[in-house]
This record gives structure tokens, C-alpha cells and sequence, in this order.
């Protein structure tokens, strides 16, 4: 066997994964997660999870860390059965967690026909692509917006006050002093973009130090963790967050900060 040919295999795909990894996609769409690995074979609709809807009320944090819900996709283990027993969805999803004075609506109650309850398909539905895009335009109209998307600046919108995600719910976590995390770390970029500017301050705000450290970053120390692009297109380090959810990484400009050398 020709060993070229296995080295030209691995180049192409990693040049695929990379370019998926820089895919503009339209800013309604971005952060979309399917969950229906289990709901398909039950012929029951997939639940569509716009993250941005839950993204201007909680903190990532408090998902991913506080309810327990995975960074990768297909690893929670979400079913029916545990948002009835309080876990996933149903840590809030309950009918008696209140969040800004309202009750939020119970998830995956028993007894109930998925194909004729309107409770259910709340969230078990095929959503209409345009009428997305129509409810995230009328969420997003006050909010700042940026990029090659025009997707929401959350970070800015936070800073601003324009929306005040909620690190704490009742009877879910535990309440947290605010962290006093302000270093900001200097990235070198091996090429010829300009390098990065890492600020803690702007991640906890969002993640805490839990949701990066110690799954995606084991180690604190400077220096001890190289970052490649090719590695962050591919969904790992900062593109756990970066290709599906933050911000895209074709908004390059936004971590790359420092003039051009």
C-alpha cells in the first residue's frame, strides 16, 4: 500500500473539519441542538434546543455544571424518565421552579399523547425554519449584535445589562460568591494572524472555572497546554465551545486582538 496515501486521507479530512469549523452559519441557527437519539426511536419528534433562548436567562455553568448536562453532544443520557425525576429539562422544567416570577412549565409529564398534548409539543415538534428565524429577529432587535452572522454579543449584552443570566436556581445549585478572576493571558499565534488575548474575567462570567478546567483544560499552568486551530475546528479546547455555541470561530478578529505583525 502506498504510504502517501493514508497521510493525503488524514490531510483532507482535517482540512474538512477545519472548514467546517469556520462555517458562517446563519445566526438563528447557531447554537441548535437536536436531542432525539432516544425520541426517534419511540416515533416521537425530536426536541429542537435553541441555546440562544436560554442563553439571555442562565449561565452556561449552571447547565453544564449545576443540572449536569454534557459539553458533548449525545453524552447526557436525557430521556423521558429522568426530566421526571427532577434530572436534566426537569431540574427547572417541573411546573414549580419560578424564574423571574414565572413558573417554568413541566417537561415530559406522564400519561400524556406526544402527538395530541400541546404541553408536549412545546418542545417535541418540527420546527418551522422561518418562523426560527422570525422569534430569534424579535428576541435579538434590543440586543447588541456582531460578527459575519450578526449574532448576539452576549458578552457585551452582559456587560451593558441588557440581559442578567442567572447563575443560581433554587433548589438546583448553590449559591456562589461572584469570582474575582481579572488575568487575562497572551496566546501566541504561530502564523500570520495577530495573537490572542484570553480573558478570565469574560469566561467565568459565563463558565465559573467548571466548565473548562479540569475536563477541557486539566491544567492551570501557563504554557503547559498547546492550542492548534486545526485542533479548536475540530470541536476540542476552545472550539468545545467556539464552533457550536459561543461565538463562530470565522469572527476571527474577536480572539485574534493584537495588531498584525
Amino acid at each position: 500500500m502506498d504510504p502517501v496515501r493514508p497521510i493525503a486521507a488524514l490531510l483532507l479530512l482535517a482540512g474538512a473539519m477545519a472548514a467546517r469549523g469556520m462555517e458562517v452559519v446563519p445566526a438563528h441557527r447557531y447554537g441548535l441542538v437536536q436531542l432525539g437519539s432516544r425520541a426517534a426511536g419511540a416515533r416521537i419528534p425530536p426536541v429542537s434546543f435553541d441555546h440562544w433562548s436560554h442563553r439571555a436567562r442562565f449561565t452556561c455553568r449552571l447547565c453544564h455544571v449545576d443540572v449536569g448536562f454534557a459539553m458533548s453532544a449525545g453524552q447526557t443520557g436525557i430521556s423521558a424518565e429522568t426530566n421526571r425525576s427532577g434530572y436534566h429539562c426537569g431540574a427547572c422544567h417541573n411546573g414549580k421552579t419560578a424564574v423571574a416570577g414565572r413558573v417554568i412549565f413541566p417537561s415530559c409529564s406522564a400519561g400524556l399523547d406526544v402527538d395530541e398534548s400541546p404541553s408536549c409539543r412545546r418542545c417535541h415538534a418540527t420546527r418551522d425554519p422561518d418562523r426560527r428565524r422570525k422569534e430569534y429577529e424579535a428576541f435579538a432587535e434590543k440586543l447588541p449584535r456582531k460578527g459575519r452572522s450578526g449574532a448576539v454579543d452576549w458578552e457585551e449584552a452582559e456587560s451593558k445589562g441588557l440581559i442578567r443570566p442567572a447563575d443560581h436556581v433554587e433548589g438546583v445549585s448553590i449559591r456562589r460568591a461572584p469570582l474575582k478572576m481579572d488575568k487575562e493571558i497572551a496566546i501566541e499565534s504561530s502564523g500570520w494572524m495577530a495573537d490572542v488575548i484570553f480573558s478570565h474575567r469574560k469566561h467565568s462570567v459565563w463558565n465559573g472555572c467548571e466548565v473548562c478546567h479540569p475536563e477541557i483544560y486539566p491544567s492551570t499552568k501557563s504554557g503547559t497546554k498547546k492550542t492548534t486551530m486545526l485542533e479548536i475546528s475540530s470541536g476540542r479546547s476552545c472550539g468545545t465551545c467556539h464552533i457550536s455555541v459561543a461565538f463562530p470561530l470565522a469572527d476571527c478578529e474577536r480572539c485574534h486582538v493584537k495588531p498584525v505583525r
